[in-house]
């Protein structure tokens, strides 16, 4: 599925996309990986980091149709992570989410089913279940474009995605803010104390997204299980590892903030198929109107969906103990 190709990563100079890179070039044979995103520096920064022959870089914007099309030739697998994902940002400039989030998404998915990719995986995110935020609502979009170009494709293109929580020490996560907040001798604030988050390591995502890869349908969308904390044994646990006696400030929740977050909803517990690890969410394929508006199904609705609530609560020093695996933590303890 993966050797000899050549794949896609939109948005690829993240932290996901670096990760992926790394995970392919290491664990498989891909042909050549094309990067394509708008920030120079950082695909200045990524080829230099990999020096590798079978990377490359282009220059572009998702928002822009005609240059999506003309990157789009000549390959064979699809990761689509270009998006805003700032929540703030997004709150603030809604429209600029609309343009990439849901307007680029459907550049590419088009691109993808004119060209005859062989698979498209779309990476979404908790905050698109039971979306409160601009950024959530554009990402729950992300997930129906995908959805309704899986069920009306006349080509070949497998179209699928993944939903996942929080990538601990990812850009927008409260680690980094953290220990910023640690280093400068000012008190960590929290917003709620009782918040619950998913806790997801960058390479448990990456594993996420290469199953899709390999294993998902049209029409999927894949979640990854993970363990949750509260927001006051993340922060109690930064302060027991780097020794810290800053304490906490509690600042109340932001707009567009949840107490819980949920990854599946009790409704789509009813078609999802349990995995292990994994929930591979079913979506009704044929565009039939008929079974859609007559036909609904007897199945018993599950009465919470898969939610950081409860979901396998991590106590203080299991918390400690995840946040001291990741290297970015273990690189900031010197």
């Amino acid at each position: 599925m993966i050797d000899g190709k050549t794949i896609l990563i939109t948005g690829g100079t993240g932290s996901f996309g670096k990760t992926v890179v790394n995970e392919l070039f290491s664990n498989y044979k891909p042909k050549e990986i094309v990067i394509f995103s708008r920030d120079e520096k950082k695909q200045f920064d990524m080829r230099n980091k990999f020096d590798d022959s079978r990377l490359t870089f282009i220059i572009g914007n998702v928002r822009e149709r005609e240059t999506v099309f003309r990157t789009m030739k000549g390959i064979d697998l699809v990761f689509h992570a270009a998006a805003l994902k700032q929540v703030p940002t997004c709150e603030f400039f809604p429209m600029e989410a609309v343009k990439t989030n849901i307007i680029g998404t459907n550049n590419v998915l088009d691109a993808a089913e004119d060209i005859g990719i062989e698979k498209v995986v779309v990476l979404s995110t908790d905050k698109a279940v039971y979306p409160i935020n601009a950024m959530g609502i554009t990402k729950a979009l992300l997930e129906k474009l995908m959805l309704a170009k899986a069920r009306t494709t006349t080509s070949n293109t497998v179209f699928c995605g993944v939903r996942y929580g929080n990538v601990m020490y990812s850009r927008g996560s409260v680690l980094p803010l953290f220990v910023e907040q640690i280093k400068k001798g000012k008190p960590i604030t929290i917003t709620n104390p009782n918040m619950t988050r998913f806790l997801l390591t960058l390479p448990i995502a990456i594993n996420l997204v290469i199953f899709a890869l390999k294993d998902a349908q049209n029409g999927d969308i894949l979640v990854r299980k993970a363990p949750s904390s509260t927001v006051e044994n993340i922060a109690n646990s930064m302060l027991q590892i780097f020794e810290a006696n800053t304490g906490i400030k509690t600042v109340g929740i932001r707009e567009g903030e949840k107490i819980h977050e949920t990854l599946v909803t009790q409704e789509e517990l009813i078609r999802a198929e349990d995995l292990a690890d994994f929930y591979r969410i079913q979506y009704l394929m044929q565009l039939d109107y008929d079974e859609y508006f007559k036909h609904g199904k007897e199945n018993q609705i599950p009465e919470k969906g898969y939610t950081s609530e409860n979901t396998e609560r991590l106590n203080l020093e299991e918390t400690k103990e995840l946040i001291l695996s990741l290297p970015e933590i273990k690189k900031a303890l010197g």
